[in-house]
């Protein structure tokens, strides 16, 4: 299913544009996006008692999970290396794979080999895109669903440093070599994608990232709302990011804080964006065409990614004469028919400007979909390229970050070593 807004004009896609399957599954979306549930229309209504059902199921079982492993009846394993968990409470759009990649550059800056462990969930968009941006640095990335057999398989293959050592926890905030083992393709760190479920792993350090744009939907668990944890699961944070900070106001970012402060407190909470860098084309992702191409120009963004506003205001503020927009549900694969309705969308829009759109993805898009996206000839495709930016609010910055990561993988270190 997907949702196509022009200029504040929503509207639905016909539903022979779409399955059955992607129509419930836009609603369930909807329904879960709508703090005020009485607001929703009648049909949506009927699908309450069902849905709040199955999410106090889930609740239960996320309940016994835990119990189970928090009293070892269920077995946690640890590795012989840091482990950095990047997760989250909701699904899609909270900035997990840009903090992935923004950890393992900063390790390979810092001489220390990362190993990024993911699942490759649907059709590993994410992956293929991280190996595009972590090519020739030192960065292995471990794709499977058991990541505690992924991550032994890796550690087996390139070894690994001896976290009690001192030199890699010097070297996180400094360019500078200081120990002759740190380069030799040893990993260092592990970084757990999407890490905040996955309690199989035992971590040194949970990052959870928040969406600015929908931080807990309706207040739900799946699958009437969006939490895939309760927000009581934030005690178990040590920092929290609140992504697309930049996209909302004042008021909506104190609130937000005051929900986090109410389950833990202190906490240390961050600020990102996501910062537009260059277009690529589809038919080379390799060339950069600057942002100032974008002025003047009518746009189509088309995407499937779980926070398409942020993409959207993104392009709309870099001068576009007309934004107008397809939005997929997300990790959804372009198929035919979806190829055919974009030419229609962009003909209708060429026809209206007198002026030839161009079509505009993210870069999971593009990962996702590369041969369906070179099927929209004689439409020009571009590709967003963009990456993580730490915004400075509250005295907090990208360094104290990074400090704050280094101090407390230090004090966990300590505590190992004298427990």
């Amino acid at each position: 299913m997907v949702l196509r807004i022009s200029r504040g004009e929503e509207k639905s896609v016909p539903l022979s544009k779409a399955s059955p399957m992607e129509t419930m599954r836009r609603t369930v979306i909807e329904i879960s996006q709508t703090p005020n549930l009485t607001s929703l229309s009648l049909p949506k209504l009927t699908l309450i008692p069902l849905l709040a059902l199955s999410s106090s199921i889930y609740a239960l079982s996320i309940s016994i999970r835990r119990f189970l492993y928090f009293t070892n009846i269920f077995q946690t394993h640890r590795l012989p290396v840091k482990v950095i968990s990047v997760g989250n409470l909701t699904w899609g759009g909270n900035g997990k794979t840009p903090m992935v990649e923004f950890l393992a550059r900063w390790l390979d800056a810092s001489w220390i080999s990362p190993l990024v462990l993911s699942r490759g969930y649907a059709g590993g968009d994410e992956v293929k895109m991280l190996w595009r941006h972590l090519r020739g640095t030192s960065a292995k990335i471990g794709v499977g669903a058991d990541r505690v057999m992924t991550a032994h398989r890796s550690l087996d293959r390139y070894g690994h440093l001896d976290p009690c050592c001192s030199f890699w926890a010097d070297n996180l905030l400094t360019n500078e070599k200081v120990d002759n083992h740190s380069d030799d393709g040893r990993i260092g760190v592990a970084i757990l994608d999407d890490g905040m479920q996955h309690l199989r792993l035992s971590r040194d350090l949970d990052i959870v990232m928040v969406n600015a744009l929908m931080p807990w939907g309706n207040g739900w668990l799946l699958p009437l709302g969006p939490l895939r944890e309760p927000l009581s699961a934030l005690r178990l944070a040590d920092i929290v990011i609140i992504h697309h900070a930049d996209l909302i106001s004042e008021q909506n970012l104190y609130n937000i804080q005051s929900t986090i402060r109410e389950m833990k407190d202190p906490l240390p909470v961050f600020f990102t964006r996501m910062a537009p860098c260059y277009f690529a084309t589809v038919e080379e992702i390799d060339t950069r065409v600057p942002l100032t191409a974008a002025q003047g120009k009518i746009f189509l963004c088309v995407s499937a990614i779980g926070s398409p506003d942020g993409f959207v205001n993104c392009i709309e503020k870099l001068g576009a004469l007309y934004v107008d927009r397809i939005d997929f549900s997300d990790h959804h694969m372009i198929q035919a028919k979806d190829v055919n309705w974009i030419k229609d969308i962009s003909n209708q829009l060429w026809n209206k400007h007198g002026v030839k759109p161009v079509i505009v993805v993210t870069e999971k898009d593009y990962d996702r979909d590369q041969e369906s996206l070179r099927g929209l000839h004689p439409f020009d495709v571009f590709i967003l390229c963009s990456r993580l930016e730490f915004l400075l609010r509250k005295g907090r910055s990208e360094v104290d970050f990074k400090k704050l990561v280094k101090q407390l993988l230090e004090m966990k270190t300590k505590k190992l070593s004298n427990s």
